[in-house]
């Protein structure tokens, strides 16, 4: 797929969202406008497969929250690297879990299809 044909496919996925009354950050999160402008051809995440939010989500989250402890708590409380690290990955894991599971949710109670189905 061209980046045209997929700029024009996710413009009106974008707008068909938008028409089922989801709030711009839930159905364009600032994580997927970054992806977007970068080039990726990610779907919207209602859009996207189980496995696409959950991998995206979770990561980004566990990167950055675990960062984040790290930098202001677990250093200066003497937690091990190892421990920070299983602890960010399994915060990570349940948060892509939870959020992947919520849009499946809100995409079959508002009747989205998933992007391979949908026609632009």
């Amino acid at each position: 797929m061209t980046t045209d044909v997929f700029e024009m496919r996710l413009q009106r996925a974008l707008a068909m969202l938008e028409s089922k009354k989801l709030g711009r950050s839930t159905y364009a999160p600032p994580l997927f406008r970054l992806m977007w402008k970068m080039g990726l051809k990610l779907p919207p995440p209602h859009m996207a497969g189980f496995a696409i939010n959950a991998t995206l989500m979770g990561g980004f989250f566990g990167v950055f929250w675990g960062l984040f402890m790290w930098l202001l708590m677990w250093s200066r409380q003497g937690m091990p690297v190892l421990v920070g690290a299983a602890t960010a990955l399994v915060a990570g894991l349940l948060f892509g879990l939870t959020m992947a599971w919520y849009l499946r949710h809100q995409a079959r109670k508002h009747g989205i299809p998933h992007w391979r189905e949908f026609e632009a």
